[in-house]
């Protein structure tokens, strides 16, 4: 259904970093940024994703107010732990350790961080062991 999501982050550079190291055992990386020369304007984006597809976007502005929430699909539970350590061990505040919510479904296996912003990322992984 979506083709990527995006929202404004108040540090640039160092949400750019919690990112990077946050997405990567998901087998997310930096795919494209777009400069301030590229667009005309003093803005800056950074898209990550993999495949060199960018569907997961951050860029500068007015930082988006409230707390997002977003899952980021994982191909094992394994991935969802290492998303978990790597996102704290790159600065997020925990929300929810990594493990099974069978209140979704029997399979559901997610482990949720805080971001720099606050914003409630996860990720997911609905297949079984």
């Amino acid at each position: 259904m979506l083709d990527h999501v995006g929202f404004k982050v108040s540090d640039f550079q160092r949400s750019k970093t919690f990112y990077e190291r946050a997405l990567a055992p998901l087998g997310y990386g930096l795919v494209m940024e777009v400069t301030p020369e590229m667009t005309g304007t003093e803005s800056r984006h950074a898209g990550f994703g993999s495949d060199r597809k960018p569907d997961f976007w951050i860029g500068t502005g007015d930082t988006t107010r409230g707390r997002l929430h977003i899952a980021i699909a994982a191909q094992s539970r394994a991935h969802v732990d290492a998303f978990h350590a790597a996102a704290l061990a790159a600065g997020a505040t925990d929300n929810g350790a990594p493990g099974l919510r069978p209140q979704y479904h029997p399979d559901y296996y997610g482990a949720f961080v805080l971001d720099p912003d606050g914003h409630n990322i996860e990720a997911v992984c609905h297949f079984p062991e």
